[in-house]
């Protein structure tokens, strides 16, 4: 449903290092940018956006993944990037019986989850 979206960033290589080995475990890569001040990240296309300036409230953003073992990729390799644990890979039945997510913080504390509907 969400065509793109822009999260706001202070340093823009850290956060370009982060998302570029996180998202790489969902499918996705870096499409476009200026190396200096914005980037887009997607699968097909650029559809998550990252760009320089000025960092508010904390804002979460939830990628979807195929399946369980993606969700464990990607939080493995947030880790790996940086990222700081805000959730392990687990079963959130408070949500549905099969919601299979997991939480990190992105180098300025957004919450990034990717998340699996399907049952095992």
């Amino acid at each position: 449903m969400i065509d793109h979206m822009t999260l706001h960033v202070s340093d823009f290589v850290r956060s370009r290092d982060f998302y570029g080995k996180a998202l790489a475990s969902l499918g996705a890569r870096e499409h476009m940018g200026d190396g200096q001040a914005y980037a887009g990240f997607g699968v097909d296309k650029p559809s998550f956006w990252i760009g320089l300036g000025q960092v508010g409230e904390p804002t979460h953003v939830a990628f979807a993944a195929p399946d369980r073992k993606t969700v464990d990729a990607f939080y493995a390799a947030a880790i790996a990037a940086g990222g700081r644990d805000n959730g392990g890979p687990g079963l959130r039945p408070h949500y549905h019986p099969n919601y299979y997510g997991a939480f990190v913080l992105d180098p300025d504390g957004h919450n990034i989850e990717a998340v699996c509907h399907r049952p095992e």
